[in-house]
């Protein structure tokens, strides 16, 4: 029984499938990125030194095709606008969402639509927002997303929970403070088939005849 959704996706050339911290990809589509290291599917139990992970990227940057960016500031507000938006026009709920320089996590409630589909009209609700700052950096052939992402089900209660808190730390992790969206709605421990009925009104007292 799927709950809710995790949803993951990177911005443009950020995770790519030879990442030393290990992908999801299964296969390394583009020959310029072989000599960069090989592919190890799934997130490796123990993780590189940042300083190797720098010096993947840095060598990433002259293999590339579009400079490799991150988002600033005004770039993850703006994705969170477009957000915004499609959570109210496709009635998502949302229990938690960080946008980061590099990534995006979201925590959506199971929907009529699969997760694939809400991937999709969340970075097409985007695409047009980063580019359109001020200052923007990106060109009209630059791309902003980097692919349609992964997605995680999950079943219970406790999955959701572990997984919002994980969510929330995202920021805190890379020395940002946390981050808190009017989209993103307390998770009230729903479940699908679960009828929450509107609280009982108390009947009127009735007054007591004397015999």
């Amino acid at each position: 029984m799927v709950v809710a959704h995790h949803l993951i996706w990177t911005a443009y050339g950020w995770w790519l499938p030879n990442d030393p911290r290990g992908a999801m990809s299964d296969k390394i589509r583009c020959a310029k990125l072989l000599p960069l290291g090989d592919l190890h599917q799934g997130r490796k139990k123990i993780q590189p030194a940042g300083r190797e992970i720098r010096e993947f990227y840095d060598a990433a940057r002259g293999i590339l095709k579009h400079p490799l960016l991150t988002f600033t500031n005004a770039e993850i507000s703006a994705i969170a606008a477009a957000f915004e938006d499609v959570m109210r026009r496709r009635t998502y709920t949302c229990y938690g969402c960080a946008i980061l320089p590099d990534h995006v996590h979201l925590l959506i409630r199971k929907h009529r639509d699969q997760a694939e589909t809400m991937i999709e009209h969340l970075q097409d609700a985007s695409l047009t927002e980063v580019p359109a700052k001020p200052q923007a950096r990106r060109g009209a052939d630059h791309p902003v997303w980097g692919g349609p992402g992964w997605k995680v089900f999950l079943n219970t209660r406790d999955d959701i929970k572990r997984t919002i808190r994980y969510i929330e730390q995202n920021p805190v992790k890379i020395h940002r403070p946390p981050q808190d969206w009017s989209f993103v709605k307390p998770y009230d421990g729903w479940l699908p088939g679960q009828i929450r009925r509107p609280p009982r009104k108390p009947s009127p007292a009735r007054s007591r005849r004397s015999p």
